[in-house]
Order: C-alpha cells, then structure tokens, then sequence
C-alpha cells in the first residue's frame, strides 16, 4: 500500500464518493448494485423532472432522506476528520464531496464543501426560502411564496452552486496533495477536479475499490481497497 506523509503537504484536497459511504449502509450510485441501474432516472432525479412534477422528485428525495438520517459515519469518515484535527499550523485541509448524506460533518470534519447539497436541506423552487432537518413527507408549498419546495440537492442538467464552485476553485489553485476517494470519476464537474490539482502540481492518489479502466493518467498511484479499510491506515494513528 502507498504510503503519506501527510506532514509534507500545505495545502491537502479529498475528494469524495458515494464509495466512502456504502460501509454507513449507503447504496452507490453507478456500477454493480449501483442506484442508478434500478429506477429511472429522467423521471425523477433531472432538472426536467423537477418541472414537470416536484412532487415525485420529493417522494424520492424523501426516501434518500430517511436512509441518510439512520446512517451513522464509518472508520473512513472518521479517518478524515481524525487527520484534519491533527493538521500543523500553516496546514490546510478541504473535503470536496459529491455525497448528499452529511456524514463528513458528522464525523467531525469542519471544512467540508457540499458538492451536490445535501438531502437534509431543502429550498423553494421560486424564493429563497430555505428548511432543513425533519421534512414533510408530502412535498409541501413555500410558506412565504406558495411554490413548491424541492430537495436542495444539484439534479442532473443542472449547476453545481457558485459557492461551492468557488470553494472547490480555491482549494485546488493551492493544492499540493489531492486524494479521490470511492468516486468513479465520470461525473463533471469532479471529473476535472485531479487534472486541475495536476496543474498546480500536486501529487494525485486515488482511492477506490477497483482498478479504473482505463486508468486515468492523471493519478500517479491507485490505492485499491474498501475506503473503510484503507483510509484509515493511510491516516494512521
């Protein structure tokens, strides 16, 4: 297994996966028992989806809710926000993740950009009227402007937010460690994410339970293994 000395590096980026999370009992996204084999996902993950019925995009989200709120952080989230408590002055940290389950902030981790949102949150689709916590069931209208609410999750074909966008710009111009962890890699914007820390030269390390094929140039070392099992020993005690 690759070895880190994470006392070398100033300036550290983690990007995570739905991978880091299956050991909470989460469900992956795409490849085998992915979620995305299983239902159809123009009807109720997509912008379009959204327009043309909020409500079926709700009851989805309403579900993903539930799971998400019963999972509790495993060894490799715990692992993170273990190597940022421990970080040197002058050592800065920043977890990038395409999950929606809140688990990272659960274990800890303080600087944590939510890539995609979260399932926790929702928003109105007119207003700025926001929630979060308990949800209804039923999708329910803003209590300011009447519109219906939605999940405060990035649906496919839509913008990842201009916060987080910025956020992750940042982190990656000063990066000089960067580490994928449990992420196919296909998605963009996070596709782009290793090829731009190469940019700025930073040593780039995937973590993942299979080999990609084919193998992305851009890692210099692929570190293969459950994300529960190998994170924690690359952070060490």
């Amino acid at each position: 297994m690759a070895t880190i000395d994470w006392a070398r590096y100033h300036s550290i980026v983690v990007l995570t996966g739905a991978g880091i999370s299956v050991a909470s009992g989460l469900r992956p996204y795409r490849g085998p028992g992915g979620l995305w084999s299983e239902i159809d996902v123009d009807r109720v993950v997509t912008a379009a989806a959204l327009a043309r019925d909020p409500r079926q995009v709700w009851a989805f989200f309403a579900e993903a809710r539930r799971q998400v709120l019963a999972a509790s952080p495993n060894p490799a989230h715990v692992a993170l926000a273990r190597l940022e408590r421990r970080l040197a002055p002058g050592q800065a940290m920043v977890v990038v993740t395409q999950n929606i389950d809140g688990l990272h902030q659960r274990a800890g981790s303080r600087e944590v950009v939510n890539l995609h949102g979260s399932a926790r949150r929702w928003r109105c689709t007119r207003c700025e009227a926001r929630g979060e916590g308990e949800a209804p069931e039923a999708c329910p209208a803003c209590p300011t402007c009447g519109a219906w609410m939605r999940p405060d999750v990035v649906l496919f074909d839509e913008y990842v937010a201009a916060e987080a966008e910025w956020r992750t710009k940042r982190a990656l111009r000063d990066c000089d460690l960067f580490v994928a962890v449990g992420t196919s890699g296909t998605v963009t914007p996070a596709a782009n994410f290793v090829r731009s820390a190469r940019y700025a030269g930073a040593r780039t390390v995937l973590v993942n339970l299979e080999a990609m094929a084919p193998r992305d140039p851009e890692f210099d070392e692929e570190v293969l293994g459950r994300a529960e099992e190998v994170l924690p020993a690359l952070v060490g005690d």
